[in-house]
Parts: structure tokens; C-alpha cells; sequence
């Protein structure tokens, strides 16, 4: 993860950095995870930890285990995510993960 970014219902979107913010669509539907592929998607697993990211791309990524806090470096605000939810990273935005519990996630970057 080293170039570490729906329904209206289900969307929270929270933390905000000057135009940049983390958004997640909190559980789904399994019809929304099949259209966007994520099954297809590669893995990637860390444990927990402090990891500090910044995304060189649009990262997309789907929790099947986890937990996380992350904070938007330069704001005060931050935002969990967890198992069953489903997160975008936009390009550009550098972020601290605070890794509550050990996470597995599919993941998927914007190639453009």
C-alpha cells in the first residue's frame, strides 16, 4: 500500500482536509460489491499499528476484518471505519491509521 482514496443513505462522509475527505458507505449492499467487482479486487492485511499514508492515487477499499481511526494530516477531525464498510481515499490526501484492530481488505486504485 505503499502509493496509498453509493447510496445516499449509507454514505457518511466525514473529515475534511482543504478539498480532500475520506468517505464511507457504511454495510453495502451485496448487490453494490458486486457491482464494482470487489471480490475481483487483490488483498491486503496489516496488523494493528500506527501507519502514516499518502495517497498517490484514488484508493477504494472494502473491510472484511478490522477496525481503523484515521486522521486527515492538518485536521483536527477523524473518522472510523470497520468490517463491512467500504472507504474512498481521494488522490492526494495523506492520512494517519490508527489500526484498532488487525484489518483484511480488498482494495482497488483509480488507474488514472
Amino acid at each position: 500500500m505503499g502509493t496509498a482514496s453509493t447510496s445516499p443513505d449509507a454514505m457518511e462522509a466525514t473529515t475534511r482536509a482543504p478539498g480532500l475527505s475520506i468517505t464511507v458507505e457504511k454495510n453495502p449492499p451485496e448487490a453494490r460489491l458486486l457491482q464494482l467487482g470487489v471480490k475481483s479486487w487483490p488483498k491486503w492485511g496489516c496488523p494493528p499499528g500506527r501507519f502514516p499514508l499518502k495517497f498517490d492515487a484514488a484508493l477504494t477499499c472494502y473491510l472484511v476484518r478490522g477496525r481503523v481511526r484515521a486522521a486527515v494530516k492538518g485536521s483536527r477531525e477523524s473518522v472510523e471505519f470497520g468490517a463491512g464498510d467500504l472507504v474512498f481515499f481521494p488522490k492526494g490526501l495523506s492520512c494517519t491509521w490508527d489500526v484498532v484492530v488487525g484489518v483484511d481488505k480488498h482494495y482497488n486504485f483509480d488507474p488514472s
